[in-house]
């Protein structure tokens, strides 16, 4: 499991994204991993069918966890199961790398019990407890809570990073959601937007502080906090 970091949001709009973005340049740099102005992320979250994952949220509740299957650019090979865990204005994130067939197993339903178990055991077996545990946690939630996919979150994201702090500040733009969950690999998947159009997620996360140059470079945006989430915001179009 990946250590617990600080999270802090923001909805901004397109006048403040591009102050924000001029400030950050010339003392961040790109994610290593975004080749051209953005790359786009996609996830299906899992939820109860009283939808306990966004009450909780809705309620603030402060420790709680959200399932989702995450992928980049529409590509099945870099799917992952990801467990994302906060606790209060902290996070953390556990996770496997997954198959397309696990994928689609999950998503659909059918025989994503038995595709679980052979993975924990096959996991356990090669001594890969981490990734085992991940599906250990994901078959409870589907055995015992009925947790199936409950909408899909795609975003347009544009990623700068600070080794100072291990800063990570993301802008994310034209948010949707759907549920059309055949087609979570389909690049021409479209949806229904969770904001208004000029309206966009400001995304900071550290480690144990905040270095002052970053907080001298934000300074005067005006910035927002604001609990929602991505997740949220998209169900709510649909329920």
């Amino acid at each position: 499991m990946d250590g617990y970091r600080k999270e802090l949001k923001y909805i901004v709009g397109d006048d403040v994204m591009l102050d924000c973005r001029c400030r950050i340049a010339s003392l961040m740099k790109k994610d290593a991993h975004q080749s051209g102005s953005f790359y786009r992320i996609r996830s299906v979250y899992f939820d109860s069918p009283s939808h306990t994952c966004f009450y909780e949220n809705a309620a603030g509740v402060s420790t709680r966890e959200k399932y989702r299957i995450r992928t980049y650019n529409c590509r099945a090979d870099l799917a992952i199961a990801e467990i994302k865990i906060r606790h209060r204005e902290t996070i953390s994130k556990m996770s496997a790398k997954i198959s397309e067939q696990m994928a689609d197993a999950l998503i659909s339903g059918g025989g994503a019990v038995r595709i679980l178990s052979e993975a924990i055991s096959e996991r356990k077996k090669e001594g890969r407890e981490d990734e085992a545990r991940v599906f250990e946690k994901y078959l409870a939630k589907i055995s015992t809570l009925a947790y199936r996919p409950s909408v899909i979150v795609d975003y347009e994201r544009d990623a700068y990073v600070y080794d100072i702090g291990n800063v990570r500040i993301t802008f994310d733009r034209n948010v949707f959601g759907s549920q059309e969950y055949s087609r979570f690999f389909d690049e021409n998947l479209t949806g229904r937007p969770a904001l208004d159009g000029r309206e966009h997620i400001l995304e900071i996360k550290y480690d144990e502080f905040l270095p002052d140059e970053i907080v001298s470079v934000l300074g005067g945006l005006g910035l927002q906090r604001t609990s929602s989430s991505k997740y949220a915001a998209c169900l709510a179009r649909f329920i």
